[in-house]
């Protein structure tokens, strides 16, 4: 395969391309069962294959359930769905791409943080009073809420892809924070003491590169729920109150010095300009006890 196709392939590969090709081919099993004159739920059953073995293989409750109640719902849809105009269905669908456009689909859908999650992370960061905090991909506020609880003089901030969202937050938070419609992945992390986020467990490698790259030295970059795969945590707390959640808080370390053009060649060889991980330090205790690492269970 050559570099051109692989480079084409991969966006296919992610979701929710996967889902999307196995209700394609569920409709098309559905429709030669349906020639082939099959009995009974045959045809439904075989259509529903492919969207079983996707659920199978993709990692997170949600994702599962999206992909095999898809073709159900599809069906239901073309069946027993209320005979509504076409007009009707396509301001659903453009009110849906409105609150989460196809260039978000490779974030996460709406996670609400819990009130309570970032207590306990309040009390072992060293942070100046008035520290600068971004909450990536800000959804309806909730995390700037849980901020705002934990830290209740920093200088509060969101970013968030869906106009309808950021409209939302700026009703649900009012003045406590400044929220602007962005790219989470595009705006600079720079100059904050801490960003936070609750994503998907194949962003916290990309957002772990994205904060050593801008962030200074010192500096956090927390995430609920998921860690940054072979970093270790420089603090791993349990939310305070209700299900216990994990809190992971990364500490940026100092840039690699520049060296010069032959030791800069040399480095590269052996690997050595990667952001190294932070040292760990003993996991802070809540209410919920100590937590164990690693991702979710």
């Amino acid at each position: 395969m050559t570099e051109a196709v692989r480079h084409t392939l991969v966006p296919l590969q992610r979701w929710p391309w996967p889902a999307l090709w196995a209700w394609s081919a569920g409709f098309v099993l559905l429709h030669a069962a349906l020639v082939a004159g099959l009995p009974g739920w045959v045809p439904v059953a075989l259509a529903w294959a492919p969207s079983i073995l996707l659920a199978w293989r993709v990692s997170g409750l949600w994702r599962r359930l999206i992909a095999v109640a898809g073709l159900p719902a599809a069906l239901w849809l073309q069946q027993g769905a209320p005979s509504w105009p076409a007009w009707v269905w396509l301001a659903l669908a453009a009110g849906l791409l409105a609150l989460y456009p196809m260039s978000a689909w490779r974030d996460a859908p709406l996670f609400p943080t819990p009130p309570e999650a970032l207590l306990g992370l309040a009390r072992k960061l060293a942070l100046p009073a008035r520290a600068r905090m971004l909450d990536a991909g800000s959804g309806l506020g909730h995390g700037l809420a849980a901020l705002r609880r934990a830290f209740p003089r920093a200088r509060l901030e969101g970013v968030e892809r869906s106009l309808p969202l950021v409209l939302a937050a700026r009703f649900r938070v009012g003045r406590a924070a400044r929220l602007r419609r962005g790219d989470m992945w595009s705006v600079s992390w720079a100059g904050y003491d801490l960003v936070y986020l609750f994503q998907r467990p194949e962003s916290m490698a990309g957002a772990w590169s994205k904060a050593c790259a801008e962030m200074r030295a010192g500096s956090w970059l927390v995430s609920l729920e998921f860690p940054v795969p072979g970093v270790a945590a420089a603090h791993t707390c349990a939310s305070d109150g209700g299900r216990p959640r994990r809190v992971f808080a990364y500490r940026v370390p100092p840039r690699p010095a520049v060296a010069t053009q032959p030791a800069a060649a040399a480095a590269d060889k052996d690997g050595a300009g990667a952001c190294p991980a932070p040292a760990p330090a003993a996991a802070c205790r809540s209410g919920a006890g100590r937590v164990p690492r690693g991702g979710r269970p």
